[in-house]
């Protein structure tokens, strides 16, 4: 006999047959385990990247519940012996400081307002229609992200202080808008793309207009998109330290400024005081994404797909 005729062929269960034997005991524990390095991995890298994320709030936190005495000992406390509220309180009897936070509320809930109703058209052109200079106009809105924005500062300054806008809402609420709206553009206008022509063309033989197709019938679709165009517009306008440095004054200056004027001295600093308004400013911020959280994530992976 042949060494061939003692080999056993592997015997494969005919189409529609009975299902093929379980696999050995060693190769399922050799699966689990690799489930569970892969599983563990996992973790291990959401850990580390929470960690890099919430460790500078958790530090924010310890330095503005630490009496100014002990805000700055080495070792420093990662956990604090000694805790204060004075801090926190410091900031709710500094009306100052609620001056600062209405004025950044106004002009941030409108910049978000402006930047998308304008990016939604833009955008809503770029998509749907074609016209001369169309791909000139979409590439002029993209480069107008390469150059960096303080550049713009002094040109901005000298139109506004021309036409008399200069220490107001409008210089501020325009300078905002113009940044943010070639990112609002774009992004709009992949999410516009995912509307299928032919719900346009069903729409143009109902009768509807051009006007009414877009407010009926797209912009509800693309409604996640638009959240999170204004979100993205509302926190650049709520962030913004230079702008609102130099084209406001003292009754129409936003938080970042406001904060650096109330707590950064020439010669001294109040780190606990400036890190608990920091924390109490961030909270609009913090409950405007959880809230729309769900319409973020839909809007910004809604473009990445064209149907």
């Amino acid at each position: 006999m042949s060494a061939m005729d003692t080999v056993t062929p592997a015997v494969r269960p005919a189409k529609g047959g009975p299902p093929a034997p379980p696999a050995p005991a060693p190769v399922k524990r050799r699966r689990r385990a690799d489930q569970r390095r892969s599983s563990v991995a996992a973790w291990a890298a959401v850990g580390v990247i929470g960690l890099f994320g919430l460790l500078p709030v958790y530090w924010m936190l310890v330095t503005a519940l630490s009496p100014d005495d002990r805000a700055f000992r080495f070792p420093p406390d990662l956990f604090p012996r000694a805790v204060t509220l004075e801090h926190f309180r410091a900031f709710a009897e500094n009306e100052a400081l609620f001056r600062y936070m209405l004025n950044s509320v106004v002009v941030a809930s409108i910049t978000a307002v402006l930047s998308v109703v304008v990016s939604a058209y833009m955008g809503y052109s770029f998509s749907k229609f074609r016209y001369r200079g169309r791909t000139s106009l979409m590439n002029f809105v993209l480069a107008s992200q390469m150059f960096p924005q303080a550049l713009l500062l002094i040109t901005l300054y000298a139109v506004f202080s021309e036409f008399g806008l200069l220490n107001t809402y409008a210089a501020l609420i325009l300078s905002f808008t113009t940044f943010t709206m070639p990112l609002c553009v774009w992004m709009l206008k992949g999410i516009f793309d995912t509307v299928p022509d032919a719900l346009l063309e069903a729409a143009a033989i109902d009768g509807a207009s051009r006007w009414r197709t877009l407010h009926t019938i797209v912009a509800p679709l693309a409604a996640p998109g638009m959240v999170a165009a204004g979100l993205f517009a509302f926190v650049r306008g709520w962030n913004d330290f230079i702008f609102a440095l130099t084209l406001a004054d003292r009754d129409t200056q936003t938080l970042p400024p406001g904060l650096v004027n109330t707590y950064i001295g020439e010669f001294q600093t109040s780190w606990p005081a400036l890190m608990a308004a920091s924390l109490i400013v961030s909270l609009p911020v913090v409950i405007a994404f959880t809230f729309l959280q769900r319409y973020l994530v839909g809007g910004l992976t809604a473009g990445a797909v064209k149907s």
